[in-house]
């Protein structure tokens, strides 16, 4: 199933991340993997779906990055929780 990351910087002083978090759920399975950084996963995601839902919600000093991982090579320091999600969905 495709898995997309996702990160982030909103640069504007005091930008609120509700309407971001709230556009991120809505893409599917999703894991708030670091304080910027997101996985989401859906048979029908691409990087470019996912860029286009969340674009609406950063403002145009802001940054965000989408890109499609297999998950077939990895290695971090995360809770087991979040590891068992991503072997379960990416």
């Amino acid at each position: 199933m495709p898995a997309i990351l996702i990160s982030y910087d909103l640069n504007t002083p005091g930008q609120k991340y509700d309407r971001l978090y709230e556009a991120i759920k809505k893409q599917g399975a999703w894991l708030h993997l670091l304080d910027s950084a997101w996985i989401v996963s859906g048979p029908t995601l691409t990087a470019q779906r996912v860029y286009d839902a969340l674009r609406p919600m950063i403002d145009t000093n802001d940054h965000i990055f989408c890109v499609n991982i297999s998950g077939a090579s990895r290695q971090g320091w995360l809770p087991k929780t979040s590891w068992n999600w991503i072997n379960q969905n990416v």
